[in-house]
């Protein structure tokens, strides 16, 4: 008995690990193998169609019309995941959320990742700087906001005692010269 809890238990694992970010329907039903320049050549032929993809923000401002982001695109794989986004991007694009809550500015911030799924609605035009640019306007059916990534400070030690003559990393005192005598080894 012991022995099926334990292959249930893992299978179970290694299923939701898998899981896609977004509600199963809405992955199946849009389209996330795409570019914004097919979008922005050809707009009316994409008006109304729902796009799988992801991006990470510039800024989110509170509007009339709803919460507004703009963000730098970011393609997806099936299940949702940003792929690489460090290579030459796509451009930029407006995503507005009309839901009852409120995708606050603080939470939604610069340089956050998110994966939604969003109606093609229009091209609008904007400023990058002092830039015109036309954005892709999206409406979002869902959105999925990735953890923040953690910044750590590490400390590296120099890479031999000050005022030591030979570097030898693999003594226990070669970063602490006041403990030289203690572990010194010939």
């Amino acid at each position: 008995m012991k022995k099926y809890l334990i292959i249930i238990s893992v299978l179970s694992t290694f299923l939701l690990s898998c899981a896609p970010v977004l509600r199963e329907e809405l992955m199946r039903s849009g389209i996330y193998d795409f570019q914004l320049k097919e979008i922005k050549e050809n707009p009316v032929f994409n008006t109304g169609k729902l796009f799988i993809f992801g991006g990470i923000i510039v800024k989110t401002t509170v509007t009339k019309e709803g919460s507004l982001i703009e963000a730098i695109y970011v393609p997806v794989d099936p299940r949702g995941y940003l792929r690489d986004y460090y290579s030459l991007t796509d451009g930029r694009f407006l995503a507005v959320f009309r839901g009852k809550e409120l995708l606050d500015p603080l939470i939604f911030k610069e340089k956050r990742e998110i994966t939604l799924a969003g109606e093609f609605v229009e091209m609008r035009k904007g400023m990058i700087g002092e830039m015109e640019y036309s954005y892709p306007l999206f409406e979002i059916k869902e959105v999925y906001l990735w953890p923040e990534l953690e910044q750590y400070n590490y400390y590296y030690p120099p890479p031999y005692p000050p005022g030591h003559y030979r570097y030898r990393p693999y003594d226990p005192w070669w970063y602490d010269p006041w403990w030289r005598h203690r572990y010194y080894r010939w």
